[in-house]
């Protein structure tokens, strides 16, 4: 009996299976023919239409114009020396707040002084100038700083790719942090260590002589 009713069983589902597989059940609703392209053929429709050598020379030109006029949005303009002056900075920094130790402890506590230059000795000689001003390159041109392995050379203005191009020579832009930490008011200017302070040389470049590190007039 049992036998019985799994074959007839089967039976129907097969033949139900035979009639799902052969009916036309007809058509619901308006149909279309498919128009969008595939998303792949999209793309290879765009690699075949595109210039490629056209593309690589664009990106290179952007590319070379950014590094050839690349110039900091926060570059601090400063104003021509019109004599020679010098003055000190004392870089004696004050601690804003507590340094806690994680223990629940103060290491440094809020209003702590500290003088790194008491600790060690700096030996760049900071080199502040204007290249867009040629009075102040013809200044450098004929001070010894150029040359100089441990000057480094901090522009407050003007092309540095133009600049490296003729003199072969390393700069950086002058940030304002190290104007301000230092109290740069006028440039060509030049900072050194003497002692625990730095001292800074401002420098008339109508004159185009020829200066030393710690020269005053």
């Amino acid at each position: 009996m049992k036998g019985k009713v799994f074959i007839f069983v089967v039976s129907v589902l097969l033949g139900a299976a035979s009639i799902a597989g052969s009916t036309d059940l007809g058509t619901f609703g308006a149909t279309y023919p498919i128009v969008e392209k595939d998303l792949l053929e999209q793309f290879q429709e765009i690699i075949a239409h595109t210039d490629w050598a056209k593309k690589q020379e664009e990106v290179q030109k952007k590319t070379r114009n950014y590094i050839e006029n690349y110039k900091p949005h926060d570059l601090v303009s400063l104003p021509v020396a019109t004599k020679d002056d010098s003055f000190t900075v004392d870089m004696t920094w004050t601690l804003p707040m507590d340094i806690p130790d994680g223990k629940g402890g103060v290491i440094y506590p809020k209003g702590f002084t500290f003088n790194p230059l008491a600790h060690v000795y700096y030996q760049r000689t900071l080199v502040f100038l204007d290249v867009s001003d040629k009075r102040q390159v013809d200044w450098l041109a004929a001070s010894p700083f150029l040359k100089k392995i441990d000057a480094k050379i901090l522009l407050t203005g003007g092309n540095y790719y133009e600049f490296v191009k003729k003199y072969k020579r390393q700069v950086f832009y002058a940030n304002r942090k190290i104007i301000e930490r230092l109290g740069i008011r006028a440039v060509p200017a030049v900072a050194v260590q003497q002692g625990t302070k730095m001292v800074v040389y401002e420098y008339d470049p109508e004159k185009v002589r020829a200066v030393k590190k710690g020269d005053k007039s």
